[in-house]
């Protein structure tokens, strides 16, 4: 008898047709912890639900999330109701969740949590002490793993910015025992040598056991110490680690992180050329302004004839002066004037007038003679003429 072949797709629809007749994966009540949760634009919840030995991925579509009292997070324990169906275009078999409550959270979501809380006590958060981006770095060095599409993208996005920027790559484990360690002693030796500006620390999405490392509080605290400025950019956009709250800035993925490092070229160009034509324009500007004040200058009367304004002063000091030369005359004979009359009184006055009429001045010793009874006989007397004098004696 010969058997013949069916299709992939009606084997999957066998698949499928045979779990929706079983009632138990109908109806099925599954506890776990969520990881690698994606919350989808269109309010659709992606998720895998694991325990220590098995995972499987379930799914809660926008009619069912909206009845939710909780966000789901990685690390968290829940306890989740649905059924269980093959989808048939890829061969898997998932979840399909109606219901889910909280179940406790999971011991690494509650290490994250107390580890974020203690370095953020310690302020190892604070903007303080963020270090700014250099502007125009010339080798970024970056620390992800050597294959992968991590790397791969930071070279593509770093080469069409800026090609002149040199990438330097430390290759260290992004998952799994002893990266942490790993990581650590990359950055260190990044600082020691000097080998890059800023230093990118990067690696793709995945669940929060394969984030871990960058939860580490020894990788936490080698960033803070580290001198150059650090990016995280570690897992997608949604993904928060340890590592991203403490590095000098965070990167929603590793191709924004070589974006924020490294600055676009020809932007740059086109900024320099739009400064240097503003300057330009503005030196043009202010040329023409003291080219017309210059004209405006040299319009005035004090340039065109210097002289003149020097000659018009020289006017009015020759009219002061005649002013004050004839008010001095005036005053002069005003004064002249006065004192001859003065001095007219005083010489109707003077005894020396009287003497010119024929009179004497009789004096014994210092003292005028006004009466005779002022003398005696033989008292010596001084007898003052209109010209000279002469002695006497009393008879």
């Amino acid at each position: 008898m010969k058997i013949e072949p069916i299709s992939v797709t009606e084997l999957n629809r066998y698949m499928k047709e045979k779990v929706a007749g079983d009632e138990f994966l109908n109806n099925v009540y599954v506890k776990g912890e969520i990881s690698n949760f994606k919350n989808h634009y269109t309010g659709h919840m992606y998720f895998t639900l694991k325990d220590e030995n098995s995972l499987i991925k379930c799914i809660i579509f926008k009619s069912y999330t909206e009845k939710l009292k909780f966000l789901p997070k990685d690390g968290m324990k829940v306890m989740l109701f649905g059924s269980v169906s093959v989808f048939e275009r890829d061969g898997v078999y998932q979840i399909y969740g109606k219901a889910m409550q909280e179940d406790g959270v999971g011991s690494l979501y509650t290490a994250y949590e107390e580890l974020k809380a203690k370095l953020e006590a310690e302020g190892l958060f604070s903007p303080l002490y963020k270090k700014p981006i250099p502007q125009m770095p010339k080798c970024i060095g970056v620390l992800t793993s050597n294959t992968g599409s991590v790397i791969r993208d930071i070279i593509n996005v770093s080469t069409r910015r800026n090609p002149d920027v040199y990438i330097r790559l430390l290759p260290v484990p992004v998952q799994g025992e002893g990266a942490a360690e790993k990581i650590v002693k990359a950055i260190q030796i990044m600082n020691e040598q000097k080998l890059a500006d800023v230093i990118i620390v990067a690696r793709g999405g995945g669940s929060l056991e394969d984030l871990w490392p960058f939860n580490e509080e020894i990788v936490a605290r080698a960033i803070f110490a580290s001198e150059l400025p650090v990016i995280s950019a570690v897992g997608h956009e949604t993904d928060f680690t340890i590592a991203d709250f403490v590095a000098d800035l965070r990167a929603p993925t590793p191709s924004a992180a070589a974006e924020l490092a490294v600055p676009n070229k020809q932007e740059v160009v086109q900024k320099l050329e739009t400064l240097q034509n503003r300057y330009k324009m503005a030196l043009k500007k202010k040329t023409e302004l003291m080219r017309m004040r210059y004209e405006k200058c040299m319009t005035r009367r004090v340039f065109r004839e210097p002289m003149q304004m020097i000659q018009e002063k020289y006017l009015w000091v020759d009219m002061r002066t005649k002013r004050m030369i004839s008010a001095i005359g005036k005053r002069y004979q005003v004064k002249k004037g006065l004192a001859l009359e003065q001095f007219a009184k005083l010489d109707a006055l003077s005894p020396l007038k009287t003497l010119t009429r024929g009179y004497t001045i009789t004096k014994k010793g210092d003292k005028v003679i006004k009466k005779a009874t002022e003398l005696i006989k033989d008292d010596e007397i001084t007898i003052r003429f209109l010209e000279g004098e002469t002695k006497a004696k009393v008879l």
